[in-house]
């Protein structure tokens, strides 16, 4: 009798131990979906909100004509496209490339 006691009650332990272990195991994969998919749509709601911006400039020239008078600015010149960035990479890799090149300007100098 006693041993009967102990055997159900170590089956019952060993079951609840191995279902817990299961349930925190399916919990923390569901979790990690649940993240990736949060930070996809945080991505997209990005891109929809900079896909608005573009839209509402490129098609209101107008807009901005009148902004452009409003403030003033009768000489008004559109930037050169070799000046536009599309990315801050691209900024950052021009900025090293002059800083390299006024190093060895410098280097240059102290040479002759």
């Amino acid at each position: 009798m006693f041993k009967l006691k102990i055997f159900i009650s170590i089956t019952i332990f060993s079951f609840l131990l191995i279902t817990t272990s299961i349930i925190k195991n399916q919990t923390r994969e569901i979790e990690k979906k649940i993240n990736n998919l949060s930070e996809s749509i945080f991505y997209k709601e990005r891109d929809i909100n900079e896909s608005q911006l573009d839209y509402s400039y490129l098609t209101s020239p107008s807009i901005i004509e009148q902004k452009i008078n409003d403030l003033g600015l009768h000489d008004y010149s559109p930037m050169e496209y070799s000046k536009i960035f599309l990315n801050i990479s691209n900024f950052l890799n021009l900025e090293n490339k002059f800083v390299i090149q006024q190093n060895q300007n410098a280097q240059n100098t102290k040479k002759e």
